[in-house]
């Protein structure tokens, strides 16, 4: 019984098959009585379409073949766009004045500095970047402003690109390696890096705290790594997690020296450049805003016959930037600014405060006078602040309020006025303030307002940038009150309210009641025609 029903099934199997053939022809005969058109296969519609002149989809296109004479194909070498040449660089020569062109810099870097727009080099940089480009130690007084960040950076785009590596190098090994004191100067400064070897095949990598860890290491060991910018704690987790590698360091920057001094980072700075080859194998260069006796001895231990250049700070302070100092009281701040915004119809604005409350309290008014503002403090995280700053880039926030921390390292093109809404306490900080306008020879204007308080601080500002800052009454106009502003908005988390109760004594209070003790009961409240629990029992005589 078993083998018999095998057997159909077999036999079903082998009729199916030789039936196959058979229906294929007679479906082709079908088609052929009833006049149904074939579809051709795709290759061949696509030629036909191409030989009647037909337009195909963009997908469908046929690709030019390259010619066998030229080796490059049509298209290429119609649209092949013709190279950048050092002639559409033409920069007149003037008298005391030094041109990149004088330098003998790449074609791919001096076409980058053409695309950047600059012309002729600031003081720094015509007096450091001979001696750093060929290869000596620098040590430079210098204020943010001056173009610092541009000199090391050409410096170290140039030896990259003239002495290229014979082998492949390790992933996780730069070449060059630049410290900051802050999260904001270390964005800056790779941003800058981007700028000028865009047309080089350079990998740059940023590190810091508050962002992506993984996302940072995969950065440094997925592939080559030719300039890294870091913060000092950060580098030194990577550095002893074994993703980085300093061995083979040949270019060593440490910008900001002062204020790594002053943040506490200069035993973390140490441990780093002692696992960097020693001072006689690498190139040190060492910046600072003050030449300080510590600053002096740490540019005496890592440096060998440095180039030392100094830019004294009124260079910054009184050339590039107009400073205007009104006189005004503590409840007119607030007005003052407001007017000198509106009325001036200022675009893009940066406000400086002491204090993280400071800023809080300034952006909220101008949020509720309806002026579009974002803070800049230490207590925002990273993420935030990173997004704040492109977009304020990008103009879409007309006013930053930040702290001097947060500050640091903002290079923003065009940055047109700087207003200090309280002074610093220390003057090197009215100077960085004030360099985040009038930056690379350009102009800008620093208003600040000096109140009771204030006022204090500017003799010494006055003694350190060696010029005398006059104060003005501002015009009746710009004291007008602005109009009332919004209501305030409600906390997200507002603390909820306790309910109304009635005392003993018969007076009421809010809030919750306090229970005496963990797992005590509520007293249960006195029913009508019922004795409370809570009052004495009268005793039965």
């Amino acid at each position: 019984m078993i083998k018999s029903i095998f057997r159909n099934i077999f036999n079903k199997l082998n009729l199916s098959k030789q039936s196959k053939p058979h229906s294929a022809i007679s479906t082709q005969g079908q088609t052929a009585k009833t006049g149904i058109k074939k579809e051709k296969p795709a290759g061949i519609r696509k030629e036909a379409d191409a030989k009647a002149g037909k337009r195909l989809p963009h997908r469908q296109k046929q690709r030019n073949i390259p010619n066998k004479a030229t080796g490059h194909s049509e298209d290429k070498k119609a649209y092949r766009k013709e190279p950048w040449n050092i002639s559409k660089f033409e920069i007149p020569v003037i008298k005391g004045h030094t041109r990149f062109h004088d330098l003998e810099l790449p074609t791919p870097v001096m076409h980058a500095i053409f695309d950047l727009n600059f012309r002729y080099c600031t003081p720094i940089q015509s007096e450091i970047l001979p001696s750093t480009l060929a290869g000596r130690d620098a040590t430079g007084r210098a204020q943010t402003g001056t173009g610092k960040t541009a000199a090391f950076l050409i410096t170290v785009i140039t030896k990259i690109i003239r002495q290229p590596l014979g082998a492949r190098p390790e992933k996780g090994t730069p070449r060059v390696l630049i410290l900051g004191p802050t999260r904001e100067l270390v964005m800056q400064i790779a941003a800058e890096a981007w700028d000028l070897a865009k047309y080089c095949s350079l990998n740059i990598v940023s590190v810091f705290g508050g962002m992506d860890y993984e996302k940072q290491r995969h950065q440094l060991t997925d592939q080559r790594v030719d300039i890294v910018v870091a913060t000092p704690g950060r580098l030194l987790d990577f550095n002893q997690r074994h993703d980085l590698h300093l061995s083979k360091v040949e270019v060593l920057i440490i910008d900001e020296a002062d204020r790594m001094l002053d943040m506490g980072f200069i035993p973390d700075v140490r441990r780093i450049v002692y696992k960097t080859p020693p001072k006689a194998n690498r190139q040190t260069m060492l910046f600072s805003a003050t030449l300080t006796p510590e600053v002096i001895r740490l540019t005496e231990q890592w440096t060998k016959k440095p180039v030392m250049v100094e830019i004294k700070p009124q260079e910054v302070a009184v050339e590039s930037v107009e400073q205007i100092v009104y006189t005004v009281t503590t409840h007119e701040k607030f007005t003052l600014l407001y007017n000198i915004i509106v009325k001036q119809k200022l675009e893009r604005v940066l406000i400086f405060c002491n204090r993280r409350d400071e800023t809080r309290r300034l952006g909220d008014l101008l949020s509720r006078h309806r002026i579009n503002c974002a803070l800049l403090s230490g207590e925002i995280n990273q993420k935030t602040r990173v997004n704040t700053l492109e977009k304020f880039k990008a103009g879409k926030i007309r006013v930053l309020v930040a702290t001097d921390v947060a500050g640091r390292g903002i290079h923003i093109e065009s940055m047109p006025h700087v207003i200090n809404y309280t002074l610093p306490h220390d003057p090197e900080d009215y100077v960085h303030r004030i360099g985040r306008t009038g930056r690379a020879g350009k102009t800008g204007t620093s208003i600040s307002f000096a109140c009771e308080e204030d006022s204090f601080y500017i003799p010494p500002i006055e003694e350190f940038i060696g010029n005398e800052l006059h104060c003005i009454q501002p015009e009746e106009t710009w004291l007008t009150p602005p109009p009332p502003p919004l209501p305030k908005r409600k906390p997200a988390f507002s603390r909820p309210q306790g309910k109304r109760y009635s005392r003993r004594d018969g007076s009421s209070k809010t809030g919750p009641r306090r229970s005496a003790g963990p797992g005590s009961r509520k007293p249960r409240p006195p029913e009508k025609g019922r004795q409370s629990s809570t009052m004495p029992k009268t005793r039965n005589n």
